[in-house]
Order: structure tokens, then sequence, then C-alpha cells
């Protein structure tokens, strides 16, 4: 509706094409979901506060973490709400992929909304049960997966692309598709969501990644650098560019407030919805496998929960001291503060290997 807006007054003066560009209203769209988010965010902790929306902690996590129960939590409402708020303005709403994205949003974050209320309501660290959790996001991303091959406006190439060489790509088919789809979504939701441990570790990633996502629809949204850097010409992925920008700056403006000492937490309403929307971006754009190595601290944590319960399992021994990985790394020792900022520093390194993929070919 916005973009009709601007139609109509570009008519009136030229001057006005200039917000209608790609790029402007990418950086449009991060500044005011920035903004919403750092404008409504001490109101929205506030709320929190005085309905004693607080974190539960369980009981048989690190000694450091006993000081943060009570800390409002469910602070990804404010990330969604911020993302949605502008993206409904600055994004192309004819654009199928956008509305795509947006139901990703709010399918997993209801999940989320879901466990976190429980959790809230019963005291107590365990809210939907597993089998709840797990059959609400399968459902979730079935549908998504076959919205997104179902799309008549923009159909999706159903190759799946492999970084680092030219021409190399195995066709999956609408099925096999469907059937990626669902593990890339299920798999990058329950990765975020296992990350989100610490003050800042988990959002920190995702903003490096969706950087990147960015960048990789831009390009192929470009003809004439898609076809000088033989990637996929998808023009119908440019509203990518612009709602990778747009989670960027809500993430920045939540970051304000989770930064250590965290003044709310995200939730699992956060978590849930930002690893389904990584992976539902990065199908669109054609790069599944360059999520997985961007997002290995994603990998890394939940690898250390499946062995830790594997392990246990059979030999009533632990590998870990505690799992997901960052827990671990605490009961060694190691500061809050430094785990949080070398998680940072790996992810940093993972995205600029992916990056160089544009070239390695």
């Amino acid at each position: 509706m916005f973009l009709e807006i601007l139609n109509f007054l570009a008519q009136l003066d030229s001057g006005f094409n200039v917000l209608q560009y790609l790029s402007m209203r990418a950086i449009l769209a991060m500044l005011m979901a920035l903004s919403i988010s750092l404008v409504f965010g001490r109101f929205f902790i506030r709320r929190l506060q005085q309905y004693q929306i607080g974190q539960v902690v369980r009981d048989d996590g690190p000694e450091t973490h006993l000081v943060k129960a009570g800390t409002p939590t469910m602070g990804g409402i404010l990330i969604l709400f911020s993302f949605i708020s502008s993206v409904l303005i600055w994004g192309n709403l004819d654009n199928a992929y956008l509305w795509i994205v947006i139901s990703t949003a709010l399918i997993f974050g209801g999940i989320g909304f879901a466990d976190d209320y429980l959790k809230i309501k019963k005291k107590s660290s365990n809210g939907l049960t597993a089998k709840q959790k797990y059959l609400a996001q399968s459902l979730g991303a079935i549908g998504i997966g076959i919205w997104l091959v179902n799309n008549p406006q923009h159909p999706i190439d159903t190759n799946l692309l492999i970084p680092f060489f030219k021409d190399l790509a195995i066709p999956l088919g609408t099925i096999g598709l469907i059937a990626f789809s669902y593990f890339v979504i299920v798999g990058s939701s329950n990765a975020v969501n296992l990350t989100d441990g610490l003050d800042g570790l988990a959002i920190m990633p995702v903003v490096l990644i969706l950087g990147a996502l960015a960048i990789f629809a831009y390009i192929s949204s470009n003809y004439h650098f898609a076809e000088y850097l033989n990637m996929p010409f998808m023009p119908a992925v440019s509203e990518m560019f612009v709602i990778c920008a747009a989670l960027i700056g809500a993430g920045l403006g939540f970051l304000w407030f989770n930064t250590y000492p965290a003044e709310v937490f995200m939730g699992d309403v956060g978590s849930l919805a930002l690893g389904a929307i990584l992976a539902v971006i990065a199908i669109i754009v054609r790069q599944e496998i360059l999520l997985f190595i961007m997002g290995g601290i994603f990998v890394a944590e939940t690898l250390s929960v499946i062995i830790q319960v594997f392990w246990y399992k059979r030999t009533k021994t632990r590998i870990f001291l505690m799992a997901p990985l960052h827990h671990h790394y605490e009961k060694k020792g190691v500061s809050e503060p430094k785990i949080i900022v070398h998680f940072w520093m790996i992810t940093l390194i993972l995205v600029l290997v992916a990056l160089a993929s544009i070239k390695i070919r």
C-alpha cells in the first residue's frame, strides 16, 4: 500500500522515486524496525514486569543463572512487532515471498508464545511437551514448504545449490524440496532455540547471518550481478533484501536491551520464530547449505545436546559437563560475556567463509 502511495507522489514530484529503490527501502526498513524496538523497548519491558512475565530458570543449570530468575521474557514479541510493522510499510505487499516469511514468523512465534505462556503459568522451565512442540513445528514447516513449491506467482527452483562449485546442483523435485524444507525449518528453529541461553548469544549470530542472506538476495535479484557471479537469477527474491534489513534492525534494537546483563530475554516466541525465518529466507534464496555453514554455532549447540543424550542413555556418563555447549563452558569457569563474544566472533568468521563462496565457484 505504501509503495502505491509513493507511486502517486512520484507522479507529482520525481524526487519521491528515490524512496522506491530497493536499497533505500531496505535502509528505511532497517531504521524503522530499529527505531520501533528502541522507542517501545523500555515501555514493553515495564509491562512485562508489571504482569510478572519473568524467566523461569532450570534448577540444574549453572548457579550464575539463578540471579536471572524473574527477568522479563517473551521479548521476541518486540522483535516480531518491530519487524512485521516495518515490512508492512516498506515491503512490496504484492510479493508472495514476503507473506510466506511473515506467516512463518507468526506461526512459529505463536508456537513459542504458547510454550512461554505455559512455562510462566506453571512456574516451571517446562512448557509444551517435546511431542506437542515438535508436532506444531512439523505442521507449520510442512505447510510453509507446500506454499513455497506451490506458489504460482514466483515458482521456486527445486535444485539444491552446492556452494564453492560453479555448476553443481542436486535436483530435489517438488516432493524432495518440501521434505528438505521441512528438515531445514524445524532444525533451524530448534537450533536457535537451544542457543538462546545466554544474554545476546543468539540474536547477534542471527543478525550476522541475515546480513549475508541479504547480500545473496540482492545479487540473485540483480541480473548483471547474478550473471557475472554465475548465480541463478531470481528477481522475486529482491524483497528478501528488505525483509533481512528489517529483521536486522529489529534484532539490533532488541540487543540494546538483551546485551549482558540482559534486561529482557526473547523467550521461545523469539527464538523459534527467528530460526524458522532464517531457514525460510535461505530456502527462498537457495542457500540452505550456506545457512548450515554460517549457523555453525547453532549446529554445534544442537549436536552437543544430541550427543549428550545419546551417550548418556547408553553409558550413563556425560561427554559435556552440561548441554547445550555454552553451558559446558560455563561449568568450566569461562565467564558468560567471554563465551558470548567468542561465539559471535566464530559466527562472523563462518559468515565471511560463506560470502567467499560467491567468488570461489
